[in-house]
């Protein structure tokens, strides 16, 4: 009886596998592979998911050609789960775990090696979910993590927030003895089973076999989550890889979110003195003349200017939601409404809360004074600003900036975290941005950000910078980074998550786009709720499984739709 497989193809509209005969020249074909075949009249690359072992017809179709290795067989069912998890054409998980060129061969491997007797780390760290201060080095966890896992069969994954961090990460391993391999470039090695993978989000679905286990770094880092459709998580796929390879699992943050405690058991590692200088400087008490860096921070950047740091000062202006702010001209308190705390904004002369809560006339509810301005310099206007106070040559910093020279000011948005590696003193302008944002997880963007900017400044211990934040407002953030204990913060959103149904307590979906009303209409409504938000309709279960189930039954019609689960 004549082979057959299924197949399913690149075409990401059609979200279905078809089956095709195995020709006598083209036996060798395993599942995962790649292939071309006749699709409807027209050449069309796929891959392999499965061997049709009873066919109820005969495929008439048969394979027109190899296109080399694609994802070994055992990672198929993880992108098919991948697909369900994230309502999403399984062909789109396919090609994040394939090669931009044809494989044919692949190398050996080579065996896992022991670490130096003064390299392998004294302490070791067991798996679960590590709470480690900004300025930590990871290395020792993740060298633990090899030696835990060496006598495993299977890679170690190692993934971290960027490609500079990941490749500055492979030469330190390398240079301990270690194999490594990493990027398209080395796809065939990482297929080959290498004993070390270390990568970005793409690599949560590096096609490695099997895993004998993981390591995620700063797990709740925004890059490891794609915004554009489908939606994924890189830390949620290698829990699931984890968990499907009976292997352990390694995370960090500096502020686990509520999901990422259901990773395992919480370990703390976060002395105070791994945390760098922080100061607090409240913008309501100053004298408006002073110009955009408070006397304090003026002094600061003077003596960073003085020191041997290549870049001496950073100062980080991040507008996200509207970054349209309202302040009291007189008190410098910022207009906030006074049942959720969100920033009014004003309408038609009027105040509004985003959510609702009623409009008001325009005064200061804690002076009662009339003037009200808006916060809402901009970063060219800054760095002119900081430029004149500090009477230096300042450099803006954007996302289109590649090298930031010999500059010792700096002034932008969060780009600065990415071109600057030291500092002496780093500057949130206007703090508030963070802490005020319209988003769920403001808080925690907030301290991310100072996480980040730690990392440029060195700790508290070691006398190196410091970081000043300029705020208008009393925050338990501000507080706990002040305190260098985060402890409180994790209790309580923790608690709101649980009170608020949000994930893990909870699963939602966020569905936009001109076909959102077609495929909504296909969801059994009696399995979800869903409430409008603008253009966004958010569907709400009480678990994961039910709000994909849901999902799944929908129907996808003409027009662009994108479906965001949590």
């Amino acid at each position: 009886m004549a082979r057959v497989v299924r197949v399913v193809t690149d075409v990401a509209a059609v979200d279905r596998p078809f089956d095709y005969l195995v020709p006598d020249t083209l036996a060798h074909v395993a599942v995962g592979d790649r292939v071309r075949m006749n699709f409807h009249g027209r050449s069309t690359r796929g891959w392999v998911v499965a061997d049709v072992e009873e066919a109820e017809t005969l495929a008439s179709k048969p394979l027109v050609k190899w296109l080399g290795y694609g994802p070994p067989s055992s990672l198929v069912p993880l992108l098919e789960w991948a697909a369900w998890r994230w309502a999403a054409p399984v062909a789109r998980f396919f090609l994040a775990t394939t090669p931009s060129k044809i494989v044919s061969s692949l190398p050996t491997a080579p065996a896992k090696v022991a670490l130096a007797a003064g390299v392998a780390p004294t302490t070791p760290f067991a798996p679960g979910v590590w709470q480690l201060a900004p300025t930590t080095d990871p290395l020792g966890l993740i060298l633990s993590a090899y030696e835990q896992t060496r006598g495993r069969d299977g890679t170690l994954l190692v993934l971290v927030p960027t490609e500079g961090w990941a490749q500055r990460l492979r030469g330190r391993l390398e240079q301990r003895g270690l194999a490594v391999a990493a990027g398209d470039e080395q796809w065939d090695r990482m297929r080959a089973q290498w004993p070390i993978v270390v990568g970005t989000r793409g690599d949560a679905f590096a096609p490695t076999p099997r895993l004998s286990g993981a390591v995620v770094i700063d797990a709740d880092d925004d890059s490891f989550r794609s915004e554009a459709s489908p939606t994924w998580d890189a830390t949620s796929v290698v829990a699931e890889r984890c968990r499907r390879d009976d292997a352990p699992l390694w995370v960090t943050s500096v502020l686990p979110s509520p999901s990422l405690l259901t990773r395992g058991p919480l370990w703390e590692a976060a002395p105070a003195d791994q945390w760098p200088t922080i100061t607090v400087i409240d913008q309501r008490q100053r004298d408006p003349h002073d110009g955009v860096l408070a006397p304090a921070v003026l002094a600061a950047a003077r003596r960073a200017l003085e020191g041997p740091e290549a870049v001496a000062v950073a100062v980080v202006l991040q507008r996200l939601g509207t970054g349209r702010l309202l302040a009291c001209k007189k008190c410098g308190e910022l207009s906030r409404c006074d049942q959720c705390g969100q920033p009014e904004g004003e309408v038609e002369g009027r105040l509004v809360c985003p959510d609702g809560h009623g409009e008001r006339e325009n005064f200061c509810l804690l002076c009662g004074a009339t003037n009200l301005r808006r916060v809402k310099t901009g970063v060219t206007t800054l760095a002119r600003d900081v430029g004149a106070l500090l009477h230096h040559e300042v450099l803006e910093v954007t996302a289109a900036t590649t090298s930031i020279g010999e500059a010792r000011v700096v002034v932008g948005t969060e780009a600065v975290f990415g071109r600057v590696r030291r500092c002496g003193l780093v500057v949130f302008v206007d703090f508030d941005q963070y802490l005020l944002a319209p988003r769920a997880d403001a808080r925690r963007d907030a301290v991310d950000a100072v996480a980040r900017a730690a990392r440029l400044v060195g700790a508290h211990g070691d006398g190196r910078g410091s970081i000043a934040l300029q705020t208008r407002r009393d925050d338990d953030v501000t507080s706990a980074l002040l305190a260098r204990d985060l402890r409180a913060l994790l209790d309580d959103d923790r608690e709101v998550a649980e009170v608020l149904g949000l994930p893990p307590y909870g699963a939602l979906a966020e569905i936009s786009g001109e076909g959102a009303e077609v495929f909504l209409s296909t969801v059994p409504m009696d399995q979800v709720k869903c409430t409008s938000r603008g253009d966004v309709t958010v569907v709400r279960a009480p678990t994961v499984e039910q709000l994909c189930d849901a999902l799944g039954q929908g129907t996808r019609g003409a027009g662009r739709l994108r479906v965001a689960v949590w």
